[in-house]
């Protein structure tokens, strides 16, 4: 039987060939002349520019400077997710939040780059956060208490907050850059200090020689997280000397180079503080110190590290006409065993002041000690408790005096 193709009109749609994205030249039908191809003149971009969209008039004049135009912040989207992010006013303007974001090491000019307001934000944040310390634990040592500050307002914390921010940083700062960048160089050192602090006349000795520096001089010569003020040259020739060349860190950068890109975060949380005190004032500076810095979670126990926690305890006792602490020993298991545990309680007279376990009753006694110390070290009159700047609200209540312990035991 002989079989008959079908006519092509009559083939299903879904057996047809599909058609490709792009067109296909036709075949020339019989007797048309194909014309020849000419060669196209190259077009001036500069006869028909109506087809593109208008360019910004400051983009070509901002290439000149180091640091973006202040009119720019107002077409910025990344500085308006900014704000919006951190919930700041509408008062604050996007210009001065775009200068927070401009380093002293990206543009030299302090009108235009965020010295000032770091310096500002600096001095503000560390106050709030040191007042909180004092009045919530009135007996942390000053070493801890250093150690605390530098966990909350620290140039690796704010370094933290800054990332969870959602701040990016600009690959190379410049006048074309987005404002809504931060802007630093690696290439240059900041030199204009943004702490407090007194430079010691031995301080290129310090590392040197490991001299012991005491707290009296921490409180009075250096910063406000009791290091070294070093001079310029000094951290120019650390940096040069702690230079890593391996390798497998140069995707990363060097030492020095992530520590100045450490300190632009950090100064850039510092000049958004100085911003909102200086365009909200002083109530809304604090409760953005408490919302952004004081909210995050820090175990003070985590700080302490005893030499001679019984030895500590027993001049502790002594100051405060305690009786003299004595070890007895609460429970035990598995003596004559490879995991022996041995609970230790240190008692003054009927009071339980510590208690601790170990593998041997030597271990327990200190760990004891320890636990002692800290329950006194950390004591705390509640968590809503007044710090002297609530004074400074009108119709604030009468202030109670805080109490304030006479120092850690030496």
């Amino acid at each position: 039987m002989k079989r008959i193709r079908p006519a092509p009109q009559e083939l299903c749609l879904s057996q047809r060939r599909p058609q490709s994205t792009f067109a296909q030249p036709s075949d020339p039908i019989a007797g048309e002349e194909v014309p020849e191809s000419q060669p196209t003149e190259p077009v001036d971009p500069t006869e028909d520019m109506s087809r593109f969209p208008p360019l910004d008039p400051t983009t070509k004049k901002s290439a000149r400077y180091p640091s973006p135009l202040p009119e720019r912040a107002l077409k910025s989207a990344k500085l308006a997710a900014l704000r919006a992010r951190l919930a700041l006013s509408e008062k604050i303007p996007l210009q001065t939040l775009a200068r927070a974001l401009v380093d002293s090491t990206a543009d030299k000019n302090k009108q235009f780059n965020n010295t000032n307001l770091a310096f500002l934000g600096h001095t503000l944040i560390n106050y709030h956060v040191s007042e909180y310390l004092m009045v919530r634990y009135p007996r942390l040592p000053m070493a801890i208490m250093y150690s605390a500050v530098a966990a909350y307002a620290g140039p690796d914390a704010l370094h933290t907050v800054a990332r969870q921010w959602g701040i990016e940083a600009a690959a190379v700062p410049g006048g074309e850059v987005d404002p809504g960048l931060l802007q630093f160089s690696t290439d240059k050192t900041p030199t204009v200090p943004t702490t407090f602090g007194s430079r010691r006349a031995e301080a290129d000795y310090l590392d040197k020689f490991n001299w012991r520096r005491g707290i009296n001089s921490r409180v009075v010569l250096d910063d406000d997280f009791g290091n070294v003020v070093q001079s310029p040259s000094h951290s120019d020739d650390a940096a040069a000397r702690s230079a890593d060349n391996n390798a497998a860190l140069r995707p990363y950068g060097t030492p020095e180079t992530r520590k100045i890109a450490e300190t632009a975060y950090a100064n850039a949380v510092r000049a958004v503080a100085g911003a909102v005190y200086a365009h909200r004032g002083r109530e809304a500076v604090k409760a953005f110190v408490k919302a952004h810095i004081l909210s995050r979670q820090l175990d003070l126990s985590r700080l302490f590290a005893f030499k001679m926690p019984t030895r500590e305890l027993s001049n502790l006792c002594a100051r405060e006409e305690f009786e003299k602490p004595v070890a007895r020993l609460l429970s035990e298991t598995g003596r004559r065993s490879r995991t022996p545990v041995f609970v230790v309680g240190i008692y003054s007279g009927s009071d339980k002041l510590g208690e601790g376990a170990g593998p041997n009753l030597d271990a327990a006694r200190w760990k004891a000690a320890m636990n002692a110390l800290k329950a006194w070290y950390l004591y705390s009159p509640g968590e809503d408790v007044r710090v002297p700047s609530d004074m400074l609200v009108e119709d604030a209540r009468p202030w109670e005096p805080a109490h304030i312990d006479i120092g850690e035991v030496i």
